[in-house]
């Protein structure tokens, strides 16, 4: 299809992919999806995530028709529609060769603040949720697909300066920068998905992209097992990550 440019962005949880998704969804030229295989993932494994039946309820949870709706017809016509993904969703039949046509990106984050952050919430964590395995799966497919590294964003960069990130993610994207990508108005967006209620607390209140991070949190013994089987996948993407310099 080229309709439009679509954008897969490929994250893990608790790592500012809705604040991205916010400030994609600031310009006026382009359309945002909230996690489209998020019910899918929660037929596929039953994981008792908050809000599951809420979840699978509000979207379609067939593995193969949101791959054909993720390529197919843009639903609001615009020139750019941008895909918030979770590489953890990625457990069922479908992979990155069946979303022809996108561009695919990864948003990284330290593992230690992903984990710090699951534990505010209270929710248990796994290494598999994170989602650093399925992501640097979906990144060497692409490398291969390319034949050259695609674009790979840290978190706590893009915090660090936003503008001079994003601006630097557009170009690798190939299409413009727009200054609007800096705000958003707050609430509870249209395009969010029903779990945002639960989940999106920190960004429902932003208008913008927050302060930069703060000193390492302190993990549990189990959380940092968590982090640190996860770390290997995050220093790999890591050293393929677009910097403002």
């Amino acid at each position: 299809m080229t309709d439009c440019i679509r954008i897969a962005m490929w994250s893990g949880p608790r790592n500012l992919s809705t604040a991205m998704m916010r400030s994609f969804g600031s310009r006026a030229d382009t359309f945002v999806s909230d996690e489209p295989f998020y019910g899918a993932y929660l037929k596929e494994t039953g994981d008792p995530q908050p809000m599951m039946d809420q979840v699978m309820a509000s979207m379609d949870c067939d593995w193969h028709g949101v791959a054909r709706s993720m390529s197919g017809a843009n639903p609001e016509r615009t020139p750019i529609w941008y895909q918030k993904h979770m590489a953890h969703h990625m457990v069922g039949p479908i992979a990155h060769h069946d979303l022809p046509g996108l561009r695919h990106a990864f948003l990284i984050r330290d593992p230690a603040r992903v984990v710090a952050s699951y534990a505010a919430k209270r929710v248990m964590v796994r290494p598999d949720h994170l989602g650093t395995g399925k992501q640097v799966e979906f990144f060497d497919r692409e490398a291969d697909r390319l034949g050259r590294a695609p674009p790979v964003v840290d978190s706590a960069d893009i915090l660090r300066d936003p503008p001079a990130m994003l601006q630097k993610l557009c170009a690798a994207l190939g299409i413009a920068w727009d200054p609007a990508m800096l705000g958003w108005k707050s609430g509870i967006h249209e395009t969010d998905g029903v779990w945002a209620s639960h989940w999106y607390d920190a960004v429902v209140s932003s208008t913008g992209f927050g302060s930069p991070d703060k000193p390492q949190p302190e993990l549990t013994a189990e959380g940092q097992a968590v982090a640190d089987a996860c770390r290997p996948g995050y220093d790999y993407l890591a050293q393929h990550k677009i910097t403002a310099g």
